[in-house]
């Protein structure tokens, strides 16, 4: 019988093969209570199952197939990171300690404590590290339990579809062992690290289809529309038909992106567009630059802050910063300051707030923290010697917030040539308009800064007034809606009025639908993941802007969403 999942498309294309299902069952958890003579060899039980995980993730990360996305090491390495944190290796323990249970239902306590902290982070990004907190979570749960790592994967004879509950990077390993056409899982999320993964091997994948690897049995053929986050399971023979076309299609469209690497990204009549790339770890610079990017547009710093009970030094801080901007060869890296919420997952935080998108967080966090914010301020500083750095000031709202940011910059400025550190004197400072107030206020913004980047994801949140980690009302979430569109405009017109760059670095640069329109209301700047690239490319060089303008201008005027639809539409045709 035929029937249809909703998901996530996660990287897009389209896939048609036979189901193969990966075996990651969750296990039953056992709970018992122990004698106190028994709580020391418990203990040691859950010690060794640490090792025992530690040694599996090394003997993986040592023989990673050749041609394995760059990224895989970093995850793995970001795992293993994971297995040393306190919070998974000491509290367990102490847990045993404390209430005599036994190792797995310490694990499964803790664990769950974990990924409800996570859960209430308002970006989505570090959000979704709580698949990375579950996955090390139950492959120490399987040493415990006496279960293999993974199970062994079939070869097929046929293009396949790899159907898991859940994947992590070290399941990855294995599966860049075989040839899989696509892979779907029941959890993960667009930021999740198999997702990026996915991305950087270019294959078609749907994720959040929660059931999945319950509904679909062994051998179904499987269509995968990574576009539209849909799969078809057992689809009649019209259906299989269209989708063939499709993938044909799909398929000669990527071999021709792919020519388009060295082109200038130059429109029709002329017009240069800057195409640069979103990074979240240092690492990620290597894709960056393999696909061309023509910098980095937003490296967002949080990363090195995330999941330690510690603050990251200001070396360490340095060294990551300096990593990017020396492998960008000359390339402008734009460095977001700090961007995290006042969340209880991170220990330094001084209090939790009952509302993390409105509360401290960003600026207000860092301006709340100065030594925190001096810290970063003289790491970056310091990369800024070994090329072109940038500092961007996330989620601005008053012009006060900004005198305090940059009169810090100074003061880090002044620190560091009494340490005799070498660094660039006019290094550019940006600030982030993701806050509509910000947007109406840009040209005062504008006079004290160097350079704008609109953050379109958290821009229509506060417009909209809808929380986008909430299922109930994301079908709200509308970057065509008119105060959204007219809020970017605006910011793009005072940009070109002072003479100030005005980039867009969330998900709408990334949107291959929408460039053209972005290109009519004036925006010169793109940054977006990398896999994005090239799509986006196309675009501008399929573009005239001086035959766009007139036609974003009258989307702008056009209330109803049918008739922004119907222009759009007109627009890209």
């Amino acid at each position: 019988m035929s029937f249809t999942l909703h998901g996530i498309g996660v990287s897009g294309g389209y896939a048609i093969g036979r189901a193969q299902l990966y075996s990651h069952a969750r296990l039953e958890v056992p709970h018992y209570v122990l004698r106190e003579e028994h709580l020391a060899e418990e203990i040691a039980r859950f010690a060794e199952a640490i090792e025992q995980v530690r040694a599996e993730m090394l003997s993986t990360r040592d023989h990673i197939p050749e041609g394995a996305p760059a990224e895989l090491a970093a995850f793995l390495d970001l795992h293993l990171m994971f297995l040393d944190d306190s919070m998974i290796a000491e509290v367990p323990k102490q847990l045993i300690q404390d209430t005599r249970c036994n190792a797995e239902w310490a694990l499964a306590q803790q664990t769950e404590a974990l990924i409800g902290q996570f859960e209430a982070i308002e970006d989505a990004y570090l959000r979704e590290r709580k698949h990375d907190v579950r996955q090390v979570a139950d492959k120490i749960l399987k040493a415990l339990m006496g279960h293999p790592g993974h199970a062994p994967l079939k070869l097929a004879d046929e293009p396949s579809v790899l159907v898991a509950h859940d994947l992590s990077p070290a399941d990855m390993v294995l599966f860049k062992r075989q040839t899989f056409a696509a892979f779907i899982t029941d959890l993960g999320g667009s930021t999740s690290h198999t997702a990026i993964l996915a991305r950087s091997l270019n294959l078609p994948s749907v994720m959040a289809l929660h059931n999945a690897r319950g509904l679909i049995n062994e051998g179904d053929m499987l269509i995968v529309d990574g576009v539209a986050g849909v799969v078809i399971v057992d689809p009649d023979n019209t259906v299989l038909e269209e989708y063939r076309l499709r993938h044909n299609q799909w398929r000669l469209e990527q071999q021709k992106l792919k020519r388009l690497k060295t082109s200038p990204s130059t429109t029709l009549d002329g017009i240069e567009v800057e195409l640069l790339a979103n990074i979240d770890m240092p690492q990620d610079v290597h894709e960056a630059m393999e696909e061309k990017a023509a910098g980095i547009g937003l490296f967002r710093s949080e990363f090195l802050f995330l999941n330690r009970a510690d603050l990251p030094s200001e070396e360490e801080q340095f060294e990551a910063y300096r990593h990017v901007v020396e492998a960008t060869k000359g390339r402008p890296v734009v460095i977001r300051t700090l961007d995290v919420g006042a969340d209880k997952s991170l220990a330094w935080l001084p209090q939790a707030s009952v509302n993390p998108a409105l509360g401290l967080r960003a600026i207000r966090l860092c301006l709340s923290e100065p030594q925190l914010f001096l810290t970063q301020l003289r790491a970056i500083l310091r990369a800024s010697h070994y090329g072109r750095a940038r500092i961007l000031i996330p989620m601005l709202a008053s012009l006060a917030e900004l005198d305090q940011a940059l009169a810090l910059i100074e003061q880090a400025k002044d620190s560091l040539r009494q340490d005799g550190h070498l660094f660039d004197e006019a290094i550019p400072v940006g600030g982030m308009i993701e806050i509509p107030a910000a947007a109406l206020a840009a040209e005062w913004f504008a006079k004290k800064l160097d350079f704008l980047s609109i953050g379109t994801n958290d821009l229509i949140q506060y417009t909209l007034a809808i929380d986008r980690t909430d299922d109930a009302v994301a079908h709200l979430y509308d970057p065509l809606h008119p105060g959204v569109i007219q809020l970017i405009r605006h910011t793009l017109a005072v940009g070109r009025r002072l003479k100030k760059s005005v980039s867009v670095c969330g998900e709408m640069a990334g949107d291959p639908k929408l460039t053209r329109l972005l290109l009519g209301l004036g925006l010169r700047s793109f940054s977006m993941h990398p896999a994005h690239l090239l799509s986006v490319k196309q675009q501008v060089l399929r573009s005239h802007v001086g035959e766009l303008t007139p036609q974003a201008t009258k989307l702008l005027k056009a209330g109803d969403p049918l008739r922004i639809q119907a222009l759009l539409e007109r627009l890209n045709g």
